[in-house]
């Protein structure tokens, strides 16, 4: 990033792309729920990132800044759009370990993994459920859930994306679990 900024290298630049090309788009994915918009952010956090390189700073960490600017540019085409992300719990790109030694996927904390059909079938339905009960979650709640669950970020990098302290993002993740979880208890009982 620093010979991009101060010597506008275009090469430097591809390489910055094609390093985050991959985690980036997946998490605007998963955030946005539409490839084409997904597509559209990714474009214009990386124009957004070549406008602001000069505000990058010595020994500053450049993933969380880039995921800061492609979390504000996701909002922002969501609120011109008038609409709600869409979640998707699908970890095939991110699956394993959480990097803060964590319990694994938001789903993981909900239930037990077992391969017979009707399980898997009843593993859909409830990957559908958390899908739509994520998506209906306070963006507050709903971004640390995606950076941490499903980008796999530690939490001091979600709250220096996020501009909150770490012990914020711990208490929403908190307060997530709990309301997904009340509303899993009053779903698997209706």
């Amino acid at each position: 990033m620093l010979r991009y900024r101060d010597r506008s290298d275009q090469d430097a630049f591809d390489q910055l792309v094609h390093r985050y090309e991959r985690e980036l788009y997946s998490y605007l994915y998963r955030y946005l729920g539409d490839a084409g918009l997904a597509e559209e952010v990714f474009q214009s956090t990386f124009l957004r990132l070549h406008q602001s390189r000069r505000l990058y700073q010595d020994g500053k960490r450049l993933r969380p800044w880039l995921y800061s600017i492609a979390t504000h540019q996701a909002i922002d085409v969501l609120r011109k759009l008038g609409r709600q992300p869409k979640v998707s719990l699908d970890r095939a790109e991110s699956a394993g370990e959480r990097p803060d030694g964590g319990e694994g996927s938001l789903l993981d904390l909900l239930e037990a993994e077992t391969p017979t059909p009707l399980v898997e079938a009843e593993n859909a339905e409830h990957r559908a459920w958390m899908r739509e009960a994520v998506s209906r979650l306070p963006e507050h709640l709903r971004s640390v859930v995606l950076l941490v669950y499903f980008q796999g970020l530690k939490y001091n990098d979600a709250a220096e994306i996020l501009q909150i302290a770490p012990g914020t993002v711990k208490s929403r993740l908190n307060a997530a679990v709990a309301k997904l979880n009340a509303e899993w208890k009053r779903w698997q009982s209706g």
